[in-house]
């Protein structure tokens, strides 16, 4: 799970699970910081 890409990232963010929207949140953030990651 931890190599989430954003697109699952977004999705998650809407997750009734409160672990999984924070680890949402910090894949996007990583993402948007290195753009290299995103396709």
């Amino acid at each position: 799970m931890a190599a989430m890409n954003t697109s699952n990232a977004y999705r998650y963010l809407d997750s009734p699970n409160i672990k999984t929207r924070k680890r949402a949140r910090r894949v996007i953030k990583e993402a948007k910081r290195n753009k290299k990651g995103i396709r």
